[in-house]
């Protein structure tokens, strides 16, 4: 009925519709626009989210729940599958390059393959139940959020994920004070996180406990995340022992092996065991200059394969279809963001060693002190990288931080009851997947509008009253017909 009793309503651009009795309009002009309007509100409202808002029927429910389990399949599987891919094929270039008694103590192909396969399956199966649990949960979701959380235990029982279960923490605190500078409360408070420069200051910070780690206690730092700085730190472990010894205050342990090292190279060095800066013993003997040079060379040229799949691989799926009109154009972009990125990581890693040269030289000595110095502005780099990529690096980059300084500080007695706690990675994503899925619910505009839309796409914003699943739709207008 019309709200004004009447038995007709006027929809608009000279359309009477009758009543049919049932509250709905017949005409399938108004019915299109009512279905269009429907879905606009659904993307923006809170009550949209849940299944006790409409009367949405179990088949609804169920088809819901089996679409969101299938695309957070389709996402885990695809995300880990890919990089166990690239992994793969980086272990069988260089399985080539080693000699036969190294590749004996080398996972075979076969080996590799298989574990790929297993971790492929389990981050499928974990993102898909994590995705079919929220969707099926009638609470809230703040406790749907926390309950769905447990299902990380998917991924191994005996396999700990901290810096996942971290990074998500920081971007659930991202989302949390986003909502608290819009809060009357707590906006005052909030204030200083919407500083301009913010991501490079978490950058700076971030970089003084990662690269302090690197060179004074690598065993802090998560196993891939440590060979991705070797790789790209550009000094063999023989050559940061030889640091180290200097910055800890110890005697040398391995300078006759740090001269072999590079003799092999076909540079002949003599290093003093009374040196007060390590200078030598970083580049030889070639002058901090001519090493930050002849380095940035070379890490531009590391940095390159990094950053070439994360630019090209997207823009051939997402903009496949544009790639048959404007191929240079889409092809360009990528290449300038490979470019742009390379030029950031080559360097931050040269940066790092420029900064610890320049104290050492300056102060004539080397202390962790000096190193922690040294290292904090090399966060600064990150300012090559364009904005919006740059509070994604520095959040995962804090994450990292973040976890091998609690590492470090249990590992020397200073919390010791953090080695009694178990699984305390899933515990910290359920907090944030709690936060992250509240935010998700009720203050869906601080999201960012890319990941809004594939949180929409995998969980399915419920349909509007009275609308259902195409399915079903499809079989209504069967019956009309």
């Amino acid at each position: 009925m019309s709200p004004s009793g009447d038995d007709s309503t006027v929809a608009g651009d000279g359309c009477l519709c009758e009543d049919g009795g049932d509250g709905r309009k017949k005409c399938q002009q108004c019915e299109r626009k009512s279905k269009k309007s429907g879905l606009t509100s659904s993307s923006s409202s809170y009550a949209l989210l849940s299944f006790d808002s409409f009367p949405v029927e179990d088949y609804d429910k169920r088809w819901r729940i089996f679409t969101a389990s299938v695309k957070g399949f389709a996402i885990g599987a695809g995300i880990k599958g890919g990089l166990s891919l690239f992994a793969i094929l980086a272990r069988l270039r260089r399985r080539r390059s080693l000699s036969s008694a190294k590749k004996v103590h080398m996972a075979s192909g076969g080996e590799d393959l298989i574990l790929a396969v297993k971790e492929t399956l389990r981050y499928g199966l974990f993102l898909g139940t994590f995705a079919g649990t929220f969707v099926t949960a009638r609470w809230r979701a703040l406790l749907a959020g926390a309950i769905a959380g447990p299902s990380m235990l998917l991924t191994g029982f005996n396999t700990q994920h901290t810096s996942l279960a971290v990074y998500i923490l920081m971007r659930a605190a991202v989302l949390a004070s986003r909502c608290g500078i819009k809060s009357k409360r707590f906006g005052r408070i909030c204030k200083p996180l919407t500083w301009a420069h913010g991501d490079l200051f978490l950058m700076c910070l971030s970089s003084t406990q990662i690269l302090c780690a690197y060179i004074l206690k690598q065993d802090s730092l998560p196993q891939s995340y440590k060979s991705f700085l070797n790789k790209h730190g550009g000094k063999d472990p023989i050559i940061l022992q030889g640091i180290r010894d200097i910055a800890c205050g110890m005697p040398f342990t391995n300078l006759d092996q740090i001269q072999k090292y590079y003799k092999s190279t076909g540079v002949d060095v003599v290093l003093d065991p009374q040196m007060k800066v390590p200078c030598s013993i970083i580049h030889e003997n070639q002058s901090c200059s001519w090493h930050a040079i002849s380095f940035f060379i070379q890490a531009y040229k590391r940095a390159i394969p990094v950053y070439l799949p994360v630019y090209l691989i997207p823009a051939l799926i997402v903009h496949r279809q544009g790639l048959a009109n404007r191929p240079f154009t889409i092809l360009a972009k990528g290449l300038f963001g490979t470019a742009r990125s390379s030029l950031f990581l080559s360097t931050y890693c040269t940066s790092a060693w420029v900064w610890t040269c320049f104290l050492f030289r300056l102060f004539k000595r080397c202390n962790v002190t000096m190193l922690a110095l040294g290292t904090f502005p090399t966060g600064l780099g990150l300012a090559i990288e364009k904005k919006s990529r740059r509070i994604e690096i520095s959040l995962y980059c804090l994450a990292r931080a973040i976890e091998s300084f609690f590492t470090t500080m249990s590992e020397i007695g200073y919390m010791p009851h953090l080695k009694n706690l178990k699984r305390v990675d899933v515990l910290i994503f359920s907090l944030s997947t709690s936060i992250i899925m509240h935010c998700y619910a009720i203050e869906r505009d601080v999201f960012r509008s890319k990941y809004l839309n594939v949180l929409d796409w995998v969980f399915g914003v419920p349909l509007p009253p009275y609308d259902t699943t195409p399915r079903k739709n499809k079989n209504q207008t069967m019956e009309m017909e």
